[in-house]
């Protein structure tokens, strides 16, 4: 990887300056936690320096949202307070809006996808927001908050497109450089940019030295394409697990301010993300959302392109149990840790348990196992056997397919 210099941020570009993150902190204490820095020898030594975790995911509503989300609505004017507050998100921005204008006193209305997770919708309810079911996906539920805003009169508070909210997230990286002083890379998911924007003003502002990298889930990058063209463009169809960074263009505001300060965009797949997860829950103990782990998919990816010592933030731990579940799956099928595969053996009395054997032999558990005999593919004395293995990795992958041949029998896939 290698990194882009920054420039110096042009005097009409300073939106959000670490006086306002410095006025953010002052209003944020005794809102929002200082979140804990944890070492990580894992990491250490795949990336050859320190690698800390910084855990917004220990945040009060389980991700850095709240910070940007009070700091906006604290700076609202009376009577936009007294008109009362709207959002549209999936889950955290819900999360930290409800929180934020329960301690503030102020109403708040949260439209969420009709298919958000049951656990997000009920978080934002019991935080004290009036949660409404709308749309298949996120855009359709912004247009019906937007339009809420116009016709009640609500003060829209748009998840990162605003100097507030900018301000309020980069109160995290004031926070890295008193936990970590001496960092020389840090590492942030993105999404709509608000956070690294935020972290960004208050790192180079004191810090030039300390390199910015922000992450993007491949299948949702808008912002490598839009810093290319110079201006925010827009992706179709976004795809990706780490629905906290499922952002289809930049917003206005951030963009400038990555644009100028941050030192590099990278990209991470979804095996990376969904290993990130899965190293985070058994190496770190930390339950981390897919978003959150990106960082962690980044060291993991190029470990050695990152100068040390490193912060990783952990951005965000709200996961749904259903999509973690799957998560863990497809990481530890990326990992080496499940397989599956087939084989084509005669079809006689004992077969099966003979492969099985064979399995005991090298230490593989069976989850699963499919017996087909009537098939066009199959010749008459033939039968087909589909496994789906738990194992140790790779390695271990290799040895167990080696020792199904050795024993004669065709592994297909």
């Amino acid at each position: 990887m290698s990194y882009r210099t920054p420039h110096s941020l042009p005097k009409s570009l300073h939106t959000v300056t670490l006086d306002d993150v410095r006025g953010a902190q002052k209003m944020l204490s005794g809102v929002a936690r200082t979140t804990a820095m944890e070492g990580s020898r894992y990491l250490s030594g795949l990336v050859g320096a320190p690698v800390h975790l910084k855990c917004e995911n220990l945040q009060r509503t389980g991700s850095f949202k709240l910070r940007g989300a009070y700091v906006r609505i604290a700076g609202l004017l009376p009577e936009e307070r007294a008109a009362g507050v709207v959002a549209a998100s999936a889950g955290n921005h819900a999360q930290g809006v409800a929180l934020a204008s329960s301690l503030l006193g102020v109403r708040s209305t949260v439209f969420m996808p009709a298919g958000a997770p049951l656990p997000k919708v009920a978080a934002t309810r019991d935080y004290g927001a009036e949660v409404r079911l709308h749309g298949q996906v996120v855009d359709e539920t912004l247009a019906a908050a937007q339009e809420y805003a116009y016709r009640t009169g609500a003060v829209f508070i748009h998840p990162f497109d605003h100097p507030d909210i900018i301000a309020g997230q980069g109160t995290v990286g004031l926070e890295i450089l008193e936990q970590c002083p001496e960092v020389r890379t840090l590492v942030v998911g993105i999404g709509g940019g608000g956070l690294v924007a935020g972290i960004a003003v208050a790192v180079k502002a004191l810090r030039p030295d300390v390199k910015v990298i922000g992450v993007q889930a491949a299948g949702a990058a808008a912002y490598p394409p839009s810093l290319a063209a110079g201006h925010p463009v827009s992706i179709r169809n976004p795809a990706t697990m780490a629905d906290g960074i499922k952002v289809g263009r930049p917003g206005d505001v951030p963009f400038q301010l990555v644009g100028y300060l941050v030192d590099d965009v990278v990209t991470v797949s979804e095996d990376e993300l969904s290993s990130a997860l899965l190293l985070c829950l058994e190496r770190a103990k930390m339950v981390v959302e897919p978003a959150g782990a990106s960082p962690v998919a980044a060291l993991m990816s190029d470990p050695k392109a990152f100068e040390g010592p490193v912060v990783a933030l952990l951005s965000g731990g709200n996961v749904d149990p259903l999509l973690m579940q799957r998560i863990l799956r497809h990481g530890m099928a990326a990992a080496g840790r499940y397989l599956s595969l087939r084989l084509r053996l005669t079809d006689r009395p004992g077969a099966l348990a003979t492969i099985l054997g064979v399995l005991t032999e090298v230490d593989a558990n069976v989850l699963d196992v499919s017996h087909v005999r009537t098939d066009p593919r199959l010749g008459l004395t033939e039968a087909e056997v589909e496994l789906h293995l738990e194992t140790k990795g790779p390695e271990h992958c290799v040895e167990v397919r080696s020792a199904l041949r050795a024993a004669g029998y065709t592994v297909i896939d």
